[in-house]
């Protein structure tokens, strides 16, 4: 009743002030829309006005007329300092002046719709801004979202939308694209002779994606099986047109994909102990190739692929090579870029061995961004010392929802949990890394939910919308929503990929063997039966949806889910049989639904995309039938079992969808929390904690005390170590 009392106030109150003569803002399908705009705009302006044509077509069935006029404009863009037309319409600028990326769209007194930007990004966001309100999805190309057609749309008088980005740089790493992106941009999308290219074309919907969701930075991909980004014509000028820096990861310093570029233009050993003047040379030129364009420079120096430099062994000798190293390139960048570098944007990764380096006391430059890594499974090492939060340069993450790597890879299916991302980011924020937020995204698909989530908390930490809702309408969102939830909770107690209890680029040959799960049989049959359920969910609403909601449904929900559910029965009815326990044909059946379900996802647009055997490895292929002889274990029945958030006191903060039952609890420094139970006729309790693998926020070691009946406490100190069991 009081929903309904107040849209009846609303409507009141807006009849009120069209009554005293204040008009609202409107689009009607077949008419044409007029934007005044002026020629002096930067070019991304005009490329967010190409998109919202597109979408204003798609959605009215008209288009958009451009104009340099105020007055015939309905819709009014311009920049401040670069637009008279926004200083003559008469709007409160205040809210986005000396701000960097902030827009403000407002509805004047005679029904124009003013979208005003603090500089050229946040112009172009505001343009992409009447996109999503008008209903038009950021995966409209990237998952064939196609908007729903509209009669007539409408903002009122009052409306007033002011925005502006909680983290300066915000972007993706397309990285280990061997088996999606690489192969379907040059055989499929953008066809060329160049095998491994990834072309211009490509790169321009990339570049419109990451436009649309607000972002504006971007890592190409360097695999050796790509075509390196600058030996492509017409790449760095389409970064350019969508207003995208470049940047490069932790082993590409100075905008070089040395893994790629030192064999054809380099000289020598890429070694700046014995080769210094090369290599020197090496990064001079794509330095003078680029001095003019929006990049983040890299600095530092690694091995030609991620691995250790060369000629320095020690940690001392690393850190003298280091120090020369930043030195040189900060005076390229000097002589090239700016004479004042302290402008110029740097970032530093102390990643893997660079970060022993760092804590040996390796001087950075004070502007320059330190930017820190997770553990390639999402958790992040380490949160900025306050003499690190302190530093002008600040500090950014590099955070991964795919990987490529021991112990194993996971490449196939978007499965990072969106609480961790959540979590962690959250807390990234909340430690001070707010400069630069990247994410290694892998081939873009099947991430897509997780990409979005990670830039829309990079533009607005505290406006984190549900993409569901969007796209297949409020009804139908809440019933994926659980299905969702249950499909991330089940994979992060153990990814698709991680089914076959095997490890990658082991020298051990028992790591490459399919072999049990630690998991009694009731727990295999409660983990299928729960994957069964989610897969007749999804195939439920399948049936259900109309026929322009399938293919998106398709990409984002039907393949995902149903693909790591015939996963899991491929290998745990596989497991099963090894014992007597199932039919061996379930198995391959179960194998034969992935091959087709991948099949059916190759035979669109994306055909190449989608590869559910990425490196080939054991675990993606038929299971091996032998028998074995030993049983399974028995489940261990614990008396009493809580969740975090169960405990009678002290609950520091939960940890939404984390956990094996989706309750995780954080424990700050000097809290605790109580469980209560009761024992009886026993000597001896036994109790089992389990934690998140995540690190130490403070110190070096994870401590906490447990203690029972108000005994004395026994102090637990530990860490997790990468790569270990």
């Amino acid at each position: 009743m009081k929903y309904k009392k107040l849209i009846s106030f609303l409507a009141f109150f807006l009849a009120v002030l069209s009554v005293y003569g204040q008009n609202p803002f409107v689009l009607k399908s077949g008419e044409p829309v007029t934007v005044a705009c002026g020629n002096s705009e930067e070019e991304v302006v005009h490329t967010a006005l190409n998109l919202l044509n597109r979408d204003v077509e798609s959605v009215f069935s008209t288009r958009i007329i451009v104009t340099p006029e105020s007055k015939k404009g309905m819709i009014i863009v311009g920049t401040i300092g670069q637009s008279n037309l926004i200083d003559k319409a008469g709007v409160d600028l205040s809210p986005i002046k000396n701000k960097k990326e902030a827009f403000l769209l407002t509805v004047s007194s005679n029904g124009k719709l003013v979208i005003a930007g603090s500089d050229k990004r946040g112009t172009a966001y505001g343009v992409m801004e009447l996109s999503r309100l008008i209903g038009v999805s950021p995966w409209e190309w990237w998952a064939d979202a196609t908007p729903a057609k509209k009669e007539i749309f409408q903002l009122p008088a009052s409306y007033r939308n002011v925005q502006s980005p909680s983290v300066e740089y915000r972007g993706i790493f397309i990285n280990d694209e061997d088996w999606g992106l690489t192969p379907w941009s040059w055989q499929t999308y953008e066809p060329s002779d160049v095998k491994g290219q990834i072309g211009p074309k490509t790169h321009e919907r990339i570049f419109e994606l990451l436009l649309r969701l607000r972002a504006n930075t971007f890592w190409p991909a360097m695999h050796g099986c790509s075509v390196p980004f600058y030996f492509t014509p017409g790449n760095k000028e389409v970064a350019d047109k969508f207003g995208i820096f470049i940047g490069t990861s932790h082993c590409e310093p100075m905008m070089r994909n040395t893994n790629g570029e030192w064999k054809r233009d380099g000289v020598g050993e890429y070694d700046y102990v014995h080769n210094s003047a090369h290599v020197l040379s090496f990064w001079e030129q794509r330095v003078k190739e680029v001095a003019e364009l929006d990049n983040l420079y890299t600095l530092g120096m690694r091995g030609v692929h991620d691995g250790a430099m060369n000629g320095a062994k020690t940690i001392e000798e690393q850190k003298a090579v280091l120090t020369k190293v930043l030195k040189d390139q900060r005076d390229l960048l000097t002589k090239y870029v700016n004479k004042d570098v302290t402008q110029v944007p740097q970032v530093f990764i102390p990643y893997k061995e660079v970060l022993d380096v760092y804590h040996a006391g390796l001087q950075v430059p004070d502007e320059v961004t330190l930017m820190w890594c997770d553990d390639n499974y999402g958790y992040i090492r380490h949160f900025p010392t306050a003499e690190e939060r302190a530093r002008k340069g600040g500090n950014g993450v590099y955070y991964h929802v795919s990987y490529w790597g021991r112990p194993h890879d996971y490449l196939w299916l978007g499965t990072a949990h969106p609480s961790l991302v959540y979590q962690q980011m959250s807390l990234a924020y909340e430690r001070g890394i707010q400069k630069m937020w990247i994410l290694n995204v892998g081939d873009i698909k099947p991430a897509e939910y997780q990409v979005e989530l990670f830039l829309d908390m990079a533009w607005n930490l505290e406006a984190v919308k549900q993409q569901g809702e969007r796209e297949f309408g409020k009804n139908r969102a809440d019933r994926l929503q659980p299905v969702m939830q249950e499909a991330y909770r089940l994979a992060y107690i153990r990814k698709p990929e991680f089914m076959g209890n095997t490890r990658t680029e082991e020298k051990d040959p028992k790591f490459k063997v399919i072999s049990d799960l630690p998991w009694s049989e009731q727990e295999i049959n409660e983990r299928l039966a729960a994957y069964r359920q989610l897969s007749d969910k999804v195939e439920q609403e399948w049936h259900a949806l109309p026929a322009q909601k399938k293919e998106t449904y398709f990409q984002l929900v039907k393949y995902p889910v149903q693909a790591a559910a015939q996963m899991n029965n491929k290998l745990l009815t596989a497991q099963l049989a090894r014992h007597g326990k199932a039919d061996w044909a379930d198995s391959d059946r179960a194998y034969d639904s992935i091959v087709s379900l991948t099949k059916t996802y190759n035979t669109t647009k994306w055909n190449r995309m989608m590869d559910f055997q990425p490196r080939r490895l054991p675990v993606f292929n038929r299971v091996e039938r032998k028998a074995l002889s030993s049983g399974l274990p028995e489940k261990r029945q614990a008396v009493y079992t809580w969740n975090g958030a169960d405990c009678a006191e002290g609950v520091s903060a939960i940890c939404e969808g984390l956990g094996y039952e989706g309750k995780a609890v954080a424990v700050s420094k000097n809290k605790e929390l109580t469980f209560e139970f009761t024992a009886w006729e026993t000597d001896s309790v036994e109790v089992e904690v389990r934690l998140l693998p995540n690190h130490p926020v403070e110190g070096e070691r994870l401590r906490f005390t447990i203690s029972l009946d108000g005994s004395a406490t026994e102090a637990v100190s530990y860490e997790t170590k990468g790569r270990s069991e």
